[in-house]
């Protein structure tokens, strides 16, 4: 566990160091579990987002995308059951006066028994060498074997409590695990309450006829709401989908995690509307379709895993979360919802319009159902960021930080560099920029030597380096430096613009799903 805290500091560090995310409100001391995106982080950002909206608008046929208001009518969470079921079981401290979520709690002690079961993982992988058989290991070591029992039996506990709101077994869980409040390491704790999320607000000119607000908690009743809008306006068929982005809101009691759980965040989401009865091979296709888009950024496939859940949500028939590998362990990135017919039966119910879907072929009306995607683009921008961190020894016994992004998402695509800032090499340099910059966002710097100039590139995750020589004014080639291999070539100008977009192409990398 400490080598994995190491770690996830040296991330945080690294993002505030090169501008990639700041703490909000920082000269007033912050405001805790809020984030403000730096200058690499919005690009980071804005090109995580892009390639979500690429691969899931432009490259589908029968899915748009539309960018619904934060404030919505109140009666909408009443309808979707936030109002009343939008809570998270919170239990207090009585020495520390800390506020946890039970379920937190719970969890992270499951994953200190998940690090043990590392732990022997790597012990035995030292052992046995390459003779080493990581499946047959784990699945007949018997201290392995006990760890997982643990693990299961906990979490399986846990959700049957929380499902039957049975509040006083999640203590009495929390009490027969011997959980103790991870600062003070006291175990005198209150009972469990649940504690609505939404933050609320008001929407009037004057105090007696404002009307009382939320904001949003998702982005997915945005899209339920205009279902029909969206079918008649486009002449859509089922099966289609809506997608859009955008930010959420909730009040986390325990936002902790840096940018993985916080108070104000961004979704990207989409809801595919299908024939009842179809929901079990849709949920099948979406699953497969949407692990493809993450192992198309080429972060390593034993960095994902899926999740079924064991406690489903009211309105759900399945769920499954993709999970990341984090500095922190394995946790949700993305959900995969099969939600039934429930939000548009629940908003014909509540707004007393019909929200029907005719289907010519059958000469029937009908209430469709729904497939979700949702993934947190924070929570991607994170796992993105975290896994591209590396320390790497060279051969010449130094040590280089780089961050290894997917090119497809660095925020600077190429730095030009002049050799020197004499004889004419800083002019070439910038006519470089301007003729990429239509192209790609581009860097110029001609500050200290080549070699730091390289340094602080890699640390920033720019794929590319370009440095103009006094070779380049007799033959018009530059030096084209390459991040992670660290290999230089000598090129023409004219083919910069080429061998990069290679590189960064969207199409190069959808392409591979």
């Amino acid at each position: 566990m400490a080598n994995q805290d190491d770690q996830f500091k040296k991330v945080i560090s690294h993002a505030k160091e090169y501008g990639y995310v700041f703490q909000s409100s920082e000269i007033y001391d912050g405001l805790s579990a809020v984030y403000d995106y730096a200058q690499n982080g919005a690009e980071l950002k804005k090109n995580i987002r892009d390639y979500w909206w690429k691969a899931m608008v432009q490259m589908n046929d029968n899915i748009v995308g539309i960018d619904s208001a934060i404030f919505m009518h109140p009666t909408i969470w009443k309808a979707s059951g936030h109002v009343d079921a939008f809570n998270d079981p919170l239990i207090d401290n009585k020495d520390s006066k800390k506020r946890y979520r039970a379920d937190v709690l719970i969890e992270d002690y499951c994953a200190k028994i998940e690090a043990k079961i590392d732990k022997e993982v790597a012990k035995a992988a030292k052992r046995f060498g390459d003779a080493f058989d990581k499946d047959e290991f784990v699945a007949t070591n018997g201290r392995v074997l006990g760890y997982q029992e643990k693990i299961n039996t906990t979490l399986s506990r846990m959700a049957k409590s929380l499902e039957n709101e049975d509040l006083a077994d999640v203590k009495a869980l929390i009490e027969e695990l011997e959980i103790a409040d991870p600062l003070t390491g006291s175990k005198n704790w209150t009972e469990v309450k649940q504690f609505n999320l939404m933050f609320g607000t008001k929407l009037g000119s004057s105090a007696d006829t404002a009307m009382d607000l939320y904001l949003r908690p998702e982005t997915a009743q945005g899209i339920f709401v205009n279902f029909l809008n969206v079918q008649k306006s486009g002449r859509m068929k089922i099966p289609f989908g809506i997608a859009q982005t955008g930010k959420a809101f909730r009040n986390e009691i325990v936002a902790r995690q840096f940018i993985f759980r916080m108070r104000e965040f961004e979704q990207m989401e989409m809801q595919f509307f299908i024939k009842p009865g179809t929901q079990k091979e849709w949920y099948e296709y979406w699953k497969e379709a949407r692990l493809k888009w993450h192992l198309s950024l080429g972060m390593g496939e034993e960095n994902y895993r899926f999740h079924d859940h064991e406690k489903l949500a009211h309105y759900a028939d399945a769920a499954a979360d993709i999970e990341f590998k984090f500095p922190f362990g394995f946790k949700e990135l993305e959900g995969i919802h099969s939600r039934t017919d429930f939000d548009l039966k629940a908003h014909e119910e509540y707004s007393g319009k019909k929200l029907q879907y005719f289907d010519h072929e059958e000469k029937a009306s009908y209430t469709p159902y729904v497939l979700e995607t949702s993934i947190g683009l924070d929570r991607m921008f994170l796992a993105v960021f975290s896994n591209a961190l590396q320390e790497e020894e060279l051969e010449n016994g130094t040590t280089r930080t780089v961050l290894k992004l997917p090119s497809v998402l660095a925020p600077v695509k190429a730095a030009i560099f002049p050799l020197v800032k004499k004889d004419g090499l800083p002019e070439v340099a910038k006519q470089i920029v301007e003729d990429l910059k239509w192209d790609f966002n581009v860097f110029y710097d001609e500050k200290d030597a080549v070699g730091k100039r390289y340094r602080r590139q890699d640390a920033n995750g720019t794929p590319f380096c370009i440095t103009v020589d006094h070779d380049t004014l007799e033959d018009n080639t530059v030096t084209i430096r390459h991040r992670d291999t660290m290999e230089q070539q000598r090129v023409k100008i004219e083919d910069l613009r080429q061998i990069i977009k290679q590189e960064v192409d969207v199409r190069f990398w959808l392409m591979k799903m």
